[in-house]
């Protein structure tokens, strides 16, 4: 590994091949000061991020593509999405995306180590494909980056250029949660047993969950991600001490990470291992909740896409819903809101017009109640959805449908 400044890297990058493939810390952990000096000095680019958030490079001559859509890469007409479970994506960079280079938001050194910190995500795969392939790895060292521990520890042997920066790090605070997203959360929380094993997001729906779950002992962390609600339960005595907490990336205040930071009994692993749904399947009474779009009355939930246009991808829900069913004691929730105010309609649906992202759940959770749909026949599944999760002012038509397609 060698230190670098700044106007070194923009000769270093100048000697990229034509059009190059570019892997960059996705999520909350862009490392934009690398990227813009690459964007400045490079013409024409792919570039690859995981849920891409505003402030990414937007030109012509920039390509983006990733399996996960974020806010920064959403309706861009520049945009290649890549169909694919999260748990997947790093088979692709060895076999079939392979980067020329990859740009990592790192902690500044720790002996012989720098740290993925809040996000590791896909990253340790992208960084194997490089080094594999004759690619460059290439790091901004923030000071201001925790340092955490697990797949997040990269040694310098695997790091090529090393720029330091001194900069925060984006936060997220939490606000207030709505009436429908909080009534759906306590739905969800009184099924939470003692003793479980979490896999929750970030949004109001996972917040009033753990919101709910103050009361509870002994419950365990397996995720794709996890924010404040998370140190809320630490805060509370609701963790099993003896268990590690794993997850893949972190979005959060800055008490968060400065909680995590050094913090030995937070692992951030790598997708391959948090998102294998064997892995998943391990823990104990593991609990999935993953938000949809639509559901219908074959309970197939439309998670990724708007209109046919792609929304976001399948994430690592698809990986978590069969872990969670094929664990003992494991229960998989979709959770939505039973109308959606902007559009003014439904999102319960007769059958889904858009692709299926998931299916399968072990219950359908709305603000009017939860539909058991695991383990009961289709006609039984359709009831459960129309009574319990659908909005009262379309149960009518939902019967009606579900008969005309022989669901009853």
């Amino acid at each position: 590994m060698r230190k670098i400044t700044l106007e070194q890297l923009s000769g270093i990058l100048e000697g990229l091949p034509a059009n190059p493939r570019v892997v960059a810390s996705g999520n909350f952990a862009t490392p934009t000061v690398i990227l813009n000096e690459l964007d400045r000095v490079v013409p024409e680019y792919r570039l690859h991020m995981l849920n891409a958030q505003k402030g990414i490079p937007d030109r012509e001559g920039v390509r983006y593509e990733t399996a996960f859509v974020g806010a920064g890469m959403r309706g861009s007409d520049r945009l290649d999405y890549i169909p694919c479970r999260l748990s997947l994506v790093p088979v692709m960079f060895r076999d079939h995306l392979r980067p020329d280079v990859v740009l990592l938001h790192t902690s500044s050194q720790r002996h012989d180590t720098v740290s993925l910190g809040t996000e590791v995500n896909i990253l340790p795969a992208a960084i194997e494909a490089a080094r594999a392939f004759g690619g460059l790895v290439i790091v901004q060292s923030n000071r201001q980056m925790p340092y955490t521990y697990g797949d997040a520890q990269i040694y310098d042997h695997e790091i090529d250029y090393l720029v330091e920066i001194d900069e925060p790090l984006p936060t997220h605070a939490d606000g207030a949660i709505d009436d429908v997203s909080m009534h759906i959360g306590h739905r969800i929380a009184d099924r939470v047993s003692d003793d479980s094993t979490l896999q929750l997001g970030i949004g109001a729906v996972p917040d009033a969950v753990l919101a709910a779950l103050t009361h509870r002992k002994g419950l365990r962390i397996w995720t794709e991600m996890f924010s404040d609600g998370v140190l809320n339960l630490h805060k509370h005595g609701c963790l099993d001490d003896d268990v590690p907490l794993t997850t893949s990336f972190l979005f959060g205040s800055q008490e968060l990470y400065e909680w995590v930071n050094l913090n030995k009994r937070v692992r951030l692993m790598r997708t391959e291992r948090t998102n294998a749904p064997s892995e998943i399947a391990r823990q104990a009474r593991m609990t999935s909740v993953n938000a949809a779009l639509q559901v219908d009355l074959l309970d197939q939930a439309n998670a990724s896409r708007i209109k046919g246009k792609i929304y976001s991808g399948f994430g690592g829900s698809t990986d978590f819903i069969v872990g969670a069913l094929h664990s003992r004691g494991g229960q998989s929730f979709i959770a939505l809101p039973s109308w959606h105010r902007k559009a003014d309609v439904s999102t319960i649906v007769p059958l889904l017009h858009d692709p299926v992202t998931s299916f399968q759940h072990s219950f359908v959770a709305t603000e009017n109640g939860i539909a058991p749909c695991f383990g009961h026949s289709q006609a039984q599944q359709a009831r459960n959805i129309i009574e319990n999760a659908a909005h009262p002012s379309v149960r009518d038509e939902l019967w009606e449908s579900a008969g005309e397609l022989g669901f009853l």
